[in-house]
């Protein structure tokens, strides 16, 4: 069985608190073991919580879930570009698969609320990796 990781940001609860219900709910339909969840304020948090799961020697791929909703600045944008940039340098570095379910930049909330099922992309996106990736060894 995986055994993921998984990463929420509690910034625009409201949502992603549907976006990690649609995660469990992929994990379970994948014949996965989430086996830790760690909450975090905001994705710009979210690199730190990934690499601290993906140190641990049972967790096989960590999952980030949250959203960035568009403001009056292009703050949206330079949060989720980081956020990308340091997620994909932590499964590189850990070579542990950390998948990117976090909508936006550029999205209105109700946009975001439309996209809830992307952390269930990105719960699949991880046990796909885990079963196509080959052997490090």
């Amino acid at each position: 069985m995986t055994t993921l990781g998984l990463v929420v940001a509690q910034f625009n609860r409201p949502i992603t608190e549907q976006m990690e219900q649609a995660a469990i709910e992929a994990a379970e339909a994948g014949g996965a073991d989430i086996s830790e969840t760690v909450s975090v304020p905001g994705v710009y948090d979210a690199p730190l919580a990934a690499d601290r799961l993906a140190r641990q020697p049972e967790i096989d791929a960590v999952a980030v879930i949250g959203t960035v909703i568009t403001g009056d600045t292009d703050h949206d944008q330079v949060i989720s570009d980081a956020t990308a940039q340091r997620l994909s340098d932590v499964s590189l570095e850990r070579d542990t698969p950390v998948t990117l379910g976090v909508t936006g930049p550029g999205m209105s909330a109700a946009e975001a609320r439309e996209r809830v099922e992307n952390a269930a992309k990105a719960v699949d996106g991880a046990l796909e990796l885990v079963s196509e990736l080959p052997s490090p060894e």
